[in-house]
């Protein structure tokens, strides 16, 4: 292993917009500075990264609301894939939740991410199939399509 895990901070915000267009999920998200720096600044720990010496290799945002635990943009650099990165990731992450009082994990995952699947299934994650998303763009928001 030759990266470690740490909490984003505010001089991560652009790495991680580069990161994210490089090696996420296919989305059409219209992601913003202001937007992840809110998040960084809301919740330090909620950003984990992956990093290899200054290359970022991977993340996950590992939200905690006080009552669910959230996962999002769990992502690997292409070229670092299967390395054991994402895995640690999600460690990370699922250590957080149950150091919070955290007892189940959701993730958001694309349906048509079928390169994911599998990785979130190795982990122990399922599809709930009996709930679909309800999204609605509040006013502000810069994107008019739903995350």
């Amino acid at each position: 292993m030759t990266w470690e895990l740490r909490a984003a901070g505010p001089a991560d915000v652009d790495a991680l917009l580069v990161f994210w267009r490089i090696a996420a999920e296919p989305t059409d998200r219209n992601d913003t500075r202001e937007a992840v720096a809110r998040l960084v600044a809301h919740d330090p720990d909620a950003v984990v990264l992956a990093e290899d010496g200054d290359q970022l290799v991977g993340c996950v945002v590992a939200g905690w609301d006080g009552w669910r635990c959230h996962l999002y943009r769990l992502a690997v650099h292409p070229d670092r894939r299967r390395e054991g990165i994402g895995a640690a990731l999600l460690a990370a992450a699922e250590e957080r939740f149950v150091a919070l009082g955290g007892r189940r994990a959701d993730a958001m995952v694309l349906d048509d991410n079928h390169l994911a699947h599998p990785a979130w299934k190795a982990a122990g994650y399922a599809p709930q199939e009996q709930w679909s998303r309800w999204v609605k763009p509040l006013p502000g928001e810069s994107s008019t399509k739903p995350e």
